[in-house]
């Protein structure tokens, strides 16, 4: 489905889309920069942002592409193969973002809660080991989807009500058990959603409990604006999903399901970069440093 079908507007979506498609790949590569060039961002937080970035990219790139080549040649055609294709890595890198907030909210739970633990805790192996866990979860996840589309009805010459190959959609069209749904959806949200949530919500209920029984004011405002840019991003992402949830149950306009969509797939990964510069010194400093050796 186009965003308009009015043509005056397709030159403006198009631009448009291409441009924060260039501002996030640029964004987020400037952070895995900063972060791999800097010995002082050598740290866990500073490993999952930049992990967190790469994963952005590839995710922002799974849909806009193929969005402004359906607005520049008029055409919202995809194949059956690239549709399935298109879907897995949606799944697989919206997952991976999902795995990465939560372990970067465990880092700031053991950096904040348990700081004298914090360097054995956080050694490179566990943190290159909560990455790769990440990635595992999020293929498992991606390739479940295709399975069970795959186990269901066949399904050709059919029209999908966004802009990419949207998981639920494509589910929904070409699986006609209900139960199966049902017990898919239920499932797949526990695991992907609930888990993670769970985990971000612990982490941070522990980190505010650390703060409150601070005596000093000044130490509450420097540990909370550790975590800052975290809790920025987590409730960017989350919110986005859960407006994207209530609106399509709320009402079944396919323009609405769309611009909800729009937000957590090309808005969040678009405003991460920014997030995390404007609130974090070390990161600007961190540029800056990096631009004088390339000067």
């Amino acid at each position: 489905m186009n965003l308009s079908e009015d043509p005056d507007l397709q030159p403006i979506l198009f631009g448009l889309f291409l441009s924060m498609y260039l501002i996030t790949v640029l964004g987020n590569l400037l952070i895995i920069l900063a972060v791999t060039h800097d010995s002082h961002l050598h740290t866990p937080m500073y490993f999952f942002l930049a992990n967190l970035s790469f994963v952005d990219i590839c995710f922002i790139s799974t849909t806009v592409p193929k969005m402004t080549l359906n607005i520049q040649t008029h055409s919202e055609v995809i194949t059956c193969v690239g549709c399935l294709t298109q879907m897995s890595l949606f799944i697989l890198f919206l997952v991976m973002d999902d795995m990465l907030l939560t372990a970067m909210a465990y880092d700031r739970y053991v950096a904040i809660c348990h700081p004298l633990h914090y360097p054995v805790i956080m050694n490179p192996c566990f943190c290159v080991f909560l990455v790769l866990a990440s990635y595992f979860i999020s293929f498992i996840g991606s390739q479940m989807h295709n399975l069970i589309v795959l186990q269901c009805t066949y399904f050709n010459s059919i029209e999908i009500s966004n802009f990419f190959c949207h998981p639920s959609q494509v589910f929904n069209i070409s699986c006609s058990d209900s139960f199966t749904k049902n017990i898919v959806t239920y499932f797949v949200g526990a695991i992907f959603g609930f888990l993670p949530v769970s985990g971000i919500v612990f982490s941070y209920c522990k980190i505010f409990s650390s703060i409150m029984k601070m005596s000093s004011s000044g130490g509450q405002y420097k540990v909370f604006s550790t975590c800052g840019s975290h809790l920025s991003v987590v409730c960017l992402f989350y919110g986005t999903g859960i407006w994207e949830y209530l609106g399509s149950a709320v009402s079944h306009s396919p323009s609405n399901g769309i611009m909800a969509t729009l937000m957590y797939t090309v808005i969040t990964p678009m405003l991460n970069p920014f997030i995390y510069s404007l609130r974090n010194r070390d990161f600007v400093n961190a540029l800056k440093r990096v631009y004088r050796q390339t000067v």
